[in-house]
């Protein structure tokens, strides 16, 4: 099977719109089930597999979101490009509510996941390198991408993984901003290194919902602001990914 790109949605990307001639599949994995049917179709002109990360009825919460299943399900079916769309608090000061982030680091504060395929009785341990944790030519190509979609989208930027699912306090923002966080998000990891082990290329796109606990002049984070935001950033994604589809036909 030839899948041209895998999306994995976030939170307010359930479905992906557009696709057509949508099919779902289960995939058995060695892992357990991943989140939910993967559904594969066509859009731009191009074969994409689509998986929510948290259940069509955002019903897994990212502490219990099976990275290992989802990733390896999407591997199974043939992809070898997966772009993670992520929901994620602005840190830095221009990474406001609606902005549009391509990541290019990432450190890691979850605890409890398994974040390796290597956590299986005889399985080959494999030390990768993990330096640039995202494939720049992926990255390059989202922000190419973007720009052709009319997106405003940044370039670069440090993402925190928190465990979730609350959100985070002042104090650790205050310490994610002094190791060098810019973003702060709750299911950036393991998800991108799992895609490596797996030698898939890999990007993130990171819709900010929210400034984190601090920063941005809102005295306290208000959820319904957050999905309104959302709402807002996620309708650009369909943009972004036919350009990017676009520019491979």
């Amino acid at each position: 099977m030839t899948i041209d790109l895998a999306v994995i949605g976030g939170s307010g990307l359930y479905k992906f719109p557009g696709l057509e001639n949508a099919a779902r599949q289960r995939v058995q994995t060695p892992y357990g089930p991943a989140s939910g049917d993967v559904v594969l179709g066509d859009f731009a002109g191009c074969r994409v597999a689509f998986l929510a990360r948290h259940g069509e009825g955002h019903t897994v919460p990212p502490h219990r979101v099976n990275y290992r299943a989802n990733v390896w399900a999407l591997h199974s079916l043939g992809a070898r490009r997966v772009i993670g769309v992520n929901a994620v608090g602005g840190i830095r000061d221009d990474m406001g509510p609606r902005t549009v982030v391509v990541p290019d680091q990432v450190i890691d504060y979850t605890h409890g996941r398994y974040t390796s395929f290597c956590d299986v009785e005889g399985a080959e341990v494999k030390h990768i390198d993990f330096s640039e944790p995202y494939t720049a030519a992926l990255r390059r190509a989202l922000l190419d991408a973007a720009a052709r979609a009319g997106v405003k989208a940044l370039d670069g930027g440090c993402y925190g993984a928190t465990q979730g699912p609350r959100l985070e306090t002042r104090a650790e923002i205050a310490r994610m901003k002094r190791d060098g966080c810019d973003l702060v998000g709750m299911t950036g990891m393991p998800e991108a290194v799992l895609a490596r082990e797996l030698d898939l290329d890999y990007a993130c796109l990171a819709l900010v919902a929210n400034f984190a606990a601090g920063c941005g002049d809102e005295a306290e984070i208000s959820i319904e602001e957050i999905f309104a935001h959302l709402a807002a950033a996620t309708a650009e994604v369909p943009r972004i990914v036919a350009a990017l589809l676009e520019a491979q036909a």
